[in-house]
């Protein structure tokens, strides 16, 4: 294993453990412990660094590329980037507002999604690039695509906090909205890790990974396991509804003030929507030019990446020009998420089309 991939590791243990520190001080209000938690993930933001450059010089020493190609050329080297920029641009956050209430939500969202490679069993291997990538419009497009990416999380973060501060009733629909969001998340984590104890599913190649995913839980050949598990999704859903006050009253003690949420999500969806404007979608379209003879051919990742530009957008309109503020933009915020999931992995994984270059393999 090179020594690159030994180092992403270590930095995927210490984010796992940095969100359990962060949830930890989020419940006990401990100054260390949210000390430690900062301090977890500054070491793991390091050794991701160092291993993201690592990758880089393997990628040129082997020969394999040219010194100016970037390691995001594949569904795992563009995880690890999209992490990356995520943990930078949430320390921004933390360090400036003097907060650390924010990585609560912000760093599940990185431990899923390295969870996610070593449960899937994708490639990690440095290969040549593919024909379709051997272009200068690679840093471009990519880079820019997945840095706003990371914003359109922090977003999440920061939407989901504020509908958690300004919602009390159980029955109004912004608080059903984000105790679902909230519980399917944590379904997906415990599902995964059910996954990683009964089956050990990690470094495989993707044939077992595909095979193995939700196995243990709601994709088992058992009808009871599987009935079983979708109940168990269905229970903690509910418990998150029940007692998602408990949250909400945890957050409150805080005393983060919802106008700085709702302005600081507004300020990163404002700058992340004109780098995916520029980098997603109009770099995107020169380069499929050149590589495909099209600018656009509805190509299932380029179609949904339209319907995350629209949603962006549209917050963006009602924001500015319709003067929504509050928990309407704020639940659009995380919808748009929601559709930057999809159109990052879901797209890749599910459906097929000339990005196939961005699967499992």
């Amino acid at each position: 294993m090179n020594i690159s991939s030994s180092l992403y590791g270590i930095a995927t243990l210490g984010y796992i453990f940095a969100m359990i520190a962060y949830i930890s001080y989020l419940a006990f209000r401990k100054d260390t412990i949210g000390k430690i938690a900062t301090g977890i993930t500054l070491l793991s933001f390091i050794s991701h660094t160092v291993a993201f450059a690592l990758r880089w010089y393997e990628g040129y020493a082997e020969g394999l590329r040219a010194f100016w190609r970037p390691p995001i050329s594949n569904l795992y080297e563009s995880l690890i980037f999209f992490v990356w920029c995520l943990i930078l641009g949430y320390l921004i956050i933390e360090f400036k507002y003097k907060n650390r209430s924010f990585g609560a939500f912000i760093t599940p969202v990185a431990a899923l999604a390295l969870a996610f490679i070593e449960m899937s069993g994708m490639s990690k291997q440095i290969e040549p690039l593919v024909p379709a990538l051997q272009s200068n419009w690679l840093l471009a497009h990519v880079t820019m695509s997945f840095i706003s990416y990371s914003m359109f999380a922090l977003a999440f973060g920061t939407g989901l906090m504020y509908l958690i501060e300004k919602t009390e009733d159980r029955k109004e629909p912004a608080y059903i909205f984000w105790t679902v969001s909230i519980g399917v998340l944590l379904v997906l984590l415990i599902a995964m890790g059910l996954d990683y104890l009964k089956f050990h599913v990690v470094a495989t190649t993707p044939e077992l990974a595909k095979a193995y995913l939700f196995k243990a839980t709601f994709n088992s050949p058992s009808t009871a396991v599987s009935a079983l598990s979708w109940i168990g999704a269905l229970v903690v859903i509910f418990l998150v509804w029940r007692f998602g006050y408990v949250l909400r009253n945890i957050i409150v003690s805080f005393r983060l003030d919802t106008r700085i949420l709702d302005e600081l999500t507004y300020k990163i969806i404002a700058i992340g929507f004109p780098i995916f404007t520029l980098g997603g979608l109009i770099f995107g379209a020169i380069w499929a030019d050149q590589a495909w003879g099209v600018y656009w051919s509805w190509d299932p990742k380029e179609t949904w990446s339209l319907i995350t530009w629209f949603v962006y957008a549209f917050y963006l309109h009602a924001r500015l020009m319709r003067g929504w503020r509050g928990k309407k933009v704020a639940v659009v915020a995380v919808v748009g998420f929601v559709t930057v999931v999809f159109t990052y992995l879901g797209v890749n994984l599910l459906l097929s089309g000339l990005h196939s270059y961005g699967s499992l393999k």
